[in-house]
């Protein structure tokens, strides 16, 4: 019987935790160019393929929506699931999204309440219960759009505990199968009719991407095949996929390309060698990642506010603005009200 290999096992993922930094600078660049936006010029003087990235900051979610099932695969996969442990689960995932994006909300409320779009009570009440995502074809405010992808995330926490049943203990093939799976899954159901509006369905293919990595890290062979060839290989190839899109078949999504070049851009950051998961491994990076989320989540309410700005102001203040605050943020509010509410709920840490 040949040998079992040993399992690569770590509590904490830094280098993951600082690429969330990046991922949300990403999507707040692609919030700011197009037509009359400030960064436009920057972009249209870029290469047509370095312009394509820039403008792709949308296809950083996708990999957030991955980085989550990752993170609750390795965090709960062996948990036993009962009523106490859905409870906990439950209030755990509340409190790490929800009092950030109630801020959020209380930002833009002054031009939630100016805003002709109607019907205002519903289109508030999606906002407050996180439903927009099931409903894009009819939901047009604009008042914090990066919130969809929120909604996505809730319906994901609540099917994680039916798909991570019986994952312990599984080996490869059932790994490999799953992560084929979450990279057709997509084009099946749109096959199959299912439409693009019903964003927690389409996305639910990234999050189960997310979970294969998991496992996937949990079955490498330590010093196989050190991390940096498969990071090198899934930043490479995402560049390359996003820059030339223009070749890709129309027929496929560029999000679908993506999904395994992401899984090995993520499997090989875990592992954390190569000096770029060692660069993002780093006390300040890992500090900007845990506050990434307010990054993520508070930067269209603040440009809300900035675009009365000068534009001068905008273009060389924004950024570093929206970063100072969800810094400030995440040391005083969101870090506190995660602990709090996870007590309240029973958890020991």
């Amino acid at each position: 019987m040949s040998e079992t290999p040993a399992p690569v096992r770590r509590a904490h993922l830094p280098a993951l935790t600082g690429l969330r930094f990046f991922l949300a600078l990403w999507v707040i660049v692609n919030h700011l160019v197009g037509k009359g936006h400030v960064y436009e010029p920057v972009a249209q003087s870029l290469p047509g393929p370095l312009q394509a990235i820039m403008r792709g900051g949308y296809l950083a979610v996708p990999t957030f929506f991955m980085l989550s099932g990752l993170v609750l695969a390795r965090t709960y996969g062996a948990v036993s699931w009962n009523f106490q442990s859905l409870w906990k689960y439950g209030v755990g995932r509340l409190a790490r999204i929800y009092p950030v994006y109630l801020l959020s909300l209380l930002i833009v409320a002054p031009f939630i309440v100016k805003a002709p779009d109607q019907p205002k009570g519903w289109l508030v009440a999606m906002h407050l219960t996180l439903l927009q995502a099931w409903f894009v074809g009819q939901y047009t405010a604009g008042w914090n759009t990066p919130a969809w992808s929120l909604s996505c995330e809730m319906f994901f926490y609540l099917v994680f505990p039916l798909l991570v049943v019986g994952w312990r203990g599984r080996r490869w093939g059932s790994t490999l199968a799953t992560a084929a799976l979450a990279c057709v899954l997509t084009q099946i159901l749109w096959a199959f009719g299912v439409s693009d509006q019903l964003k927690p369905v389409v996305h639910l293919a990234d999050f189960l991407m997310g979970i294969a990595v998991a496992r996937a890290l949990e079955l490498w062979p330590e010093g196989r095949l050190p991390g940096k060839y498969l990071y090198g290989a899934g930043i490479l190839s995402s560049g390359l996929l996003i820059g030339y899109a223009q070749y890709l078949p129309a027929e496929v999504s560029v999000t679908t390309f993506l999904r395994p070049m992401n899984a090995l851009l993520l499997l090989g950051l875990a592992m954390g060698d190569g000096w770029i998961a060692r660069a993002l491994s780093t006390r300040p990076l890992v500090y900007l990642g845990k506050a990434s989320y307010g990054m993520y989540i508070l930067h269209i309410p603040i440009l809300w506010w900035a675009v009365s700005w000068h534009g001068n102001l905008v273009r060389n203040f924004y950024i570093a603005f929206v970063i100072a605050v969800s810094c400030v943020v995440y040391s005083f509010l969101e870090e506190p009200a995660n602990r709090y509410l996870r007590a309240l709920a029973g958890h020991r840490s």
